[in-house]
């Protein structure tokens, strides 16, 4: 089993919405980090071309989960705007405002996101999350790390950032 060294938290943190940057698409789960890497190396050369300086880090937004087929995923960077990116793959965006659960770690992706879907219910506080669906209002993994530099994934810092049902 892979190892899991925790960084920060977990704990609650309100943050504002925040402008974004991505490309989303539906991928199955098998493979969905080799088309995150792709994604990201996409994104980056875009970003290049139009002359547009990332504002934040880069992060995976899991739109909706469903570990045994499809994820509806984004491949996005935090706190920038394009002048306009209507005619491409690349879409403006936001993340929402309100509490998230965070968590950040190096090593086991797994071990992780299981640390802190466990503890904001132990915590009284629930996900903004549809289990039917697997829909989520904001679930995102962010790289403090900046993939473009440092390629190993095993030195990755990554934030888990998910958004809780508000009113608790």
């Amino acid at each position: 089993m892979a190892h899991l060294d925790i960084q920060d938290g977990p704990r609650i943190e309100h943050r504002p919405e925040r402008p974004t940057l991505g490309i989303r698409l539906v991928t199955p789960f098998r493979g969905m980090l080799a088309v995150r890497d792709s994604l990201i190396d996409e994104l980056a050369q875009w970003l290049d071309e139009h002359g547009v300086e990332p504002g934040g880090p880069f992060f995976l937004r899991l739109h909706a989960v469903d570990m045994a087929g499809d994820m509806d995923i984004e491949v996005g960077v935090l706190d920038t705007t394009a002048a306009d990116s209507s005619a491409d793959r690349v879409r403006e965006g936001s993340a929402p405002a309100g509490d998230y659960a965070l968590l950040a770690y190096r090593g086991s992706s797994m071990q992780a996101n299981k640390a802190l879907l466990a503890w904001a219910p132990e915590q009284g506080r629930r996900f903004d999350a549809d289990p039917k669906t697997g829909a989520w209002a904001g679930r995102f993994e962010i790289l403090r790390t900046d993939a473009r530099i440092e390629r190993r994934k095993t030195r990755w810092i990554v934030e888990l950032a998910f958004l809780l049902e508000p009113g608790h």
